[in-house]
């Protein structure tokens, strides 16, 4: 499992976020606690959005804890949203094209889960991406993956509901190619306008997701865990809900991948 954080506000450094927190999500790449691997070693990225309408893109496969780089950027990179990313590989190479955050023109997307046996359908799933968005496929993962056909399915118009046509199609081939579990995800991603996040699994298990709103930075933070233990007024999202922030504004929908009918 991966951890990551997002931003939507007020500009600020990304480093209010990415490492000046005492558990800021470069702590979480090695002292993570909310998921079953404490260890995200598996590369790192940023997406923000400043000037254009299509975001910067930093991606690496080092730690993020020895990425002098990525120290020198978030001090000096401001942003009113960004999306920032640890990665634990679940079965995938440790390559710069599997790190998370993925783009294509105004999108940004990041995913922290599994779906459920990837490596025994592989070759299905990319089929389900339509040619008019192969081209950028660039990695293997399964993220990458749903990211792109969540796009094929109308994500300009409906984020929320191409996202669960995507993920039912997934669930669909997991269950009938693959193993349980057969999805469990949160993920984030924006057009550069608003921030989306979703918390789903079809078991038990669904990784967490948390927000709050900061009156000293006039943004909110979307993240896996709490950037710090002492705030006690972090919101967790329940399972099987999809987010939209939008300034202040958070609404909540259902999220029911299920109630989308497809065939395997």
């Amino acid at each position: 499992m991966c951890r990551w954080a997002a931003y939507i506000g007020k500009p600020i450094f990304l480093e209010e976020v990415v490492s000046r927190p005492r558990h800021s999500l470069i702590h979480q790449s090695h002292c993570a606690t909310e998921c079953k691997s404490a260890i995200n070693a598996d590369g790192f990225g940023l997406a923000w959005y400043d000037g254009r309408d299509e975001p910067g893109q930093y991606r690496d496969v080092s730690p993020a804890w020895s990425d002098c780089n990525l120290k020198s950027l978030v001090q000096q990179v401001r942003s009113g949203l960004f999306l920032s990313h640890v990665r634990a590989s679940t079965g995938t190479a440790t390559s710069r094209n599997n790190c998370h955050p993925f783009t294509s023109k105004q999108w940004s997307f990041m995913h922290n889960g599994q779906v459920g046996g990837f490596e025994h359908f592989r070759r299905a799933g990319d089929m389900m991406i339509p040619d008019a968005f192969y081209g950028e496929r660039r990695g293997a993962t399964d993220s990458e993956a749903l990211f792109l056909v969540a796009l094929s399915e109308g994500m300009d118009a409906d984020p929320c509901g191409a996202l669960e046509r995507s993920t039912a199609r997934f669930e669909a081939l997991s269950r009938a190619r693959g193993t349980s579990p057969h999805i469990r995800m949160t993920a984030a991603f924006s057009d550069g306008k608003k921030l989306y996040a979703v918390r789903y699994a079809t078991d038990n298990k669904a990784p967490t997701l948390y927000h709050r709103w900061s009156d000293t930075h006039q943004g909110r933070a979307v993240v896996s865990e709490p950037l710090e233990t002492d705030e006690t007024d972090w919101q967790l999202v329940p399972p099987g809900m999809f987010c939209t922030f939008d300034g202040e504004s958070v609404a909540m929908q259902p999220f029911e991948p299920g109630r989308v009918a497809v065939a395997a």
